[in-house]
């Protein structure tokens, strides 16, 4: 299937590892030009360095001025990005119980506040030409809250609800706005999350890992890639009307439709 991105410019955020390097090797073999970006500077240059049409930027997206600065040096290297992926590192585990409002401030930092600066600078430049694509990587508790993952079932809740009401303002103009929710993926994240779990309830991670796989219909974690080839085909033409909806890449995990 062409995808129709041949040519089309993709700033990915946190791309220089886990799911987000693996949306964007999914978007530059469908001939798109890509932003590999993250704290990490080389890392960035190193992933770019081996995609046919790719810069690696390096920028902390959670200070005020670095979505600015990143959509610059997109605009500087390809054009204003036709597709927007929004994605970063999620907060610390923990219940709901203790929260304040530092850690919800905190959360809102990480995962909402950031995404709320790229779309703004963003967007214009998609409806002029008529065609967007803005993608949010997120978690399968926005469908259902997990246990001990208070903070990111906060922020990325609040973010979802934004997306949702923005993807009926700006779907006329040609602009899809969706999320993906990966559940349990093959990552340093994911093994970082059962690591934590293993030494919070006195078990080994292989127990862990064996029943965390018992959760999940599929009866193993999923692959970058896999996530990766949804993501590509949501910024892709065919799916210029599907808009303002949540798709799952869970293996089944959460139960409702």
């Amino acid at each position: 299937m062409d995808l129709g991105l041949t040519g089309r410019t993709a700033l990915v955020c946190s791309s220089t590892g886990g799911i987000g390097e693996a949306v964007a090797r999914a978007l530059a073999a469908e001939g798109a030009g890509v932003v590999i970006c993250g704290r990490r500077g080389d890392r960035a240059r190193e992933v770019a360095a081996s995609l046919p049409s790719a810069v690696g930027v390096e920028v902390d997206l959670t200070v005020p001025d670095g979505p600015a600065a990143l959509v610059a040096a997109t605009t500087e290297r390809f054009g204003p990005p036709d597709v927007l992926v929004l994605n970063g590192p999620g907060p610390r585990q923990g219940p709901a119980h203790g929260v304040d409002v530092a850690d919800a401030d905190g959360a809102l930092d990480a995962l909402l506040r950031p995404h709320l600066r790229l779309v703004a600078l963003c967007l214009p430049a998609m409806r002029d030409r008529g065609w967007g694509r803005i993608l949010a990587v997120g978690s399968s508790g926005v469908a259902a809250p997990l246990a001990n993952m208070a903070l990111s079932n906060l922020g990325r809740a609040a973010l979802a609800g934004y997306l949702k009401t923005l993807a009926g303002e700006v779907a006329a103009a040609g602009v899809t706005v969706n999320m993906l929710l990966p559940g349990r993926i093959e990552t340093d994240r994911l093994a970082a999350v059962d690591a934590a779990n293993a030494e919070r309830s006195g078990r080994t991670v292989a127990e862990v890992t064996r029943a965390s796989l018992a959760t999940i219909p599929a009866g193993r974690y999923g692959r970058p890639e896999e996530f990766a080839a949804a993501a590509a085909f949501l910024c892709g033409e065919p799916a210029s009307y599907i808009t303002g909806t949540a798709l799952r890449c869970d293996g089944g995990l959460v139960r409702n439709l």
